[in-house]
């Protein structure tokens, strides 16, 4: 079992723990599911690097057609995350954790990166992701997200190019009546260049402050965001950024150079400046006029 469908797992159990209790022992589970069989057709199949195809047309939160290509080329990298909008937990859980992620950034959606939801149920209509868009735009509570945060719908072809375009495995559950899908989210470069898939419904502060900023290949952030990022890597096994111990020692190795070459400036700067003082001192006064 791949670990993305373990991630999977254990955020359905947890969920189904809770609804469990709720219930007060109802038979009926709405979430969990039946087999190893059925967890085998959910599942991320990593596609860094690869580019989203630019033509998929969907339908805009207000109603307008549009392609997916016209959210990139606008010099921002682009967070990205396929969802439903009727999802009865898991999709709420990612976009809340989105929300809480994003919401004390420095960097604001709109103004220096795109959020772009797609919904994955064809049957979703525009004014349902409209009213989605609402409660999140009010939960996050920043303006420039109204333009910078986008929710779509649209026809089963184009999702689910989308969808083979990431990896994302999924599948609608007859049974339940709701779709199966991992718990994923992606950056993508200005080009649309998959870049980093953060997995999971928790995405700390840091991890997308750097997703972030290796998705704009340095074009936002400061020049001290950057030599955060040059210390830190993505760690698959951790899910998240990590110090990374060879860039840090690096990083200090240049540090430590320029410092001492400061330093023993500073004292040649010093010691010729005092020689030169003292040449002049010894001249006698009539050749010093």
């Amino acid at each position: 079992m791949g670990r993305y469908k373990i991630i999977y797992w254990t955020i359905w159990l947890a969920i189904a723990a809770s609804v469990l209790i709720l219930t007060a022992g109802s038979a009926r589970s709405q979430v969990v599911m039946d087999s190893v069989a059925q967890l085998q057709k959910i599942d991320v199949e990593e596609h860094l690097g690869d580019t989203i195809p630019m033509d998929l047309m969907f339908t805009d939160d207000e109603g307008n057609s549009v392609r997916i290509g016209d959210y990139f080329g606008q010099d921002k990298p682009v967070l990205m995350v396929l969802a439903y909008y009727e999802c009865p937990m898991l999709c709420n859980l990612i976009l809340n954790g989105i929300v809480q992620g994003i919401k004390d950034l420095d960097w604001r959606p709109g103004e220096d990166y795109q959020i772009v939801t797609v919904s994955i149920n064809p049957r979703e209509t525009y004014e349902l992701a409209a009213a989605k868009k609402k409660n999140y735009l009010s939960s996050l509570q920043i303006s420039s997200a109204s333009k910078g945060w986008s929710f779509l719908t649209g026809e089963e072809s184009q999702s689910k190019a989308l969808a083979d375009a990431f990896g994302f495995k999924y599948y609608w559950d007859e049974k339940k009546q709701q779709y199966a899908h991992p718990a994923v989210i992606y950056l993508l470069s200005e080009d649309g260049k998959i870049t980093r898939y953060l997995y999971g419904i928790d995405y700390k502060r840091q991890d997308l402050k750097l997703a972030l900023l290796e998705a704009s290949e340095g074009k936002i952030g400061s020049t001290l965001d950057k030599l955060i990022l040059y210390c830190y890597h993505y760690d698959p096994d951790s899910e998240g950024y990590v110090v990374f111990a060879g860039n840090v020692m690096r990083l200090g190795g240049v540090l430590t150079l320029v410092l001492l070459a400061m330093f023993l400036g500073g004292l040649w700067y010093r010691e010729h400046h005092k020689k030169t003082r003292g040449r002049s001192a010894d001249k006698p006064l009539n050749q010093a006029r």
